[in-house]
């Protein structure tokens, strides 16, 4: 069931032009940047320890400015980076220094790639963003190749995450709009690895990740601004926002992870 209109993410915000996605501090796009410092090697790193060296596809789908998807392009994959905003998409080709990100208007709930096209899809701070965060999954999937992995992002629908996720950026964070986030939105694990399932993935490892409280925290508190050298760390806790990956089954091992039992909270 779709969530209630009254309380739809404003996700105008990330299409408006000019948006400054690879620059300021003033502006919420800021902690995405200094979350990306955080995520983007750990989501390379997985890469490496799971489908070895090389150059392998990746599909970042809602790539916004194109943090994670220049990343990977820097360590030679073959990226393609997806958005419904032509001018995300037009800041993250003009911050592309490997000018070889191919960036693609579009969609996630209906990607344009046959099936099994790709090694690794990439749903980063998207899923909190859609109503139906099943159907990006399950598209997600369906154009990754046995083995292949599915990356996400998102928060968790907890008390904790509503103080930090939507309170805490209303309160220290220049420009923020309402209804950035909305707490029905959030996708507790549990739901997502139930979500993954559906789709014959199963979820390989998921970890928690929040600021470091630090001088840089401070400054945000203070200022209300996102300094250059505010950083994110790794947590055991996922009561916020947590990151993992999936890895995207064949119909035999689809049919065993059906029968099992499942122990994500």
């Amino acid at each position: 069931m779709a969530k209630s209109q009254s309380r739809t993410v404003n996700n105008s915000f990330y299409e408006e032009p000019g948006l400054d996605w690879h620059e300021g501090a003033a502006h919420p796009i800021a902690l995405l940047r200094a979350e990306a410092k955080f995520k983007n090697p750990w989501v390379a790193q997985k890469i490496r320890n799971n489908l070895g060296t090389g150059s392998h596809r990746i599909l970042d789908i809602g790539c916004g400015g194109g943090y994670l998807a220049i990343h990977l392009a820097r360590l030679k994959h073959r990226v393609t980076g997806l958005d419904p905003s032509p001018s995300a998409l037009a800041a993250g080709a003009q911050a592309d220094d490997t000018r070889s990100v191919d960036f693609v208007t579009g969609s996630g709930f209906e990607l344009p790639w046959p099936d099994a096209t790709f090694d690794v899809t990439c749903a980063m701070d998207l899923l909190e963003h859609v109503d139906t965060p099943e159907r990006i999954i399950a598209e997600a999937s369906r154009v990754l190749r046995p083995g292949g992995l599915f990356f996400f992002h998102t928060f968790n629908r907890t008390p904790l995450a509503w103080l930090f996720a939507i309170k805490g950026l209303e309160w220290f964070v220049k420009n923020t709009p309402e209804r950035l986030h909305v707490l029905s939105f959030f996708v507790r694990p549990r739901e997502l690895a139930a979500m993954c399932r559906k789709s014959h993935l199963s979820v390989a490892e998921l970890t928690g990740i929040r600021p470091k409280f630090n001088r840089a925290f401070l400054k945000l508190l203070r200022h209300h601004e996102v300094p250059d050298h505010f950083e994110f760390k790794e947590t055991g806790l996922t009561s916020v926002g947590y990151l993992g990956f999936a890895k995207r089954l064949n119909k035999r091992s689809a049919t065993r992870l059906f029968a099992g039992s499942h122990g994500i909270k």
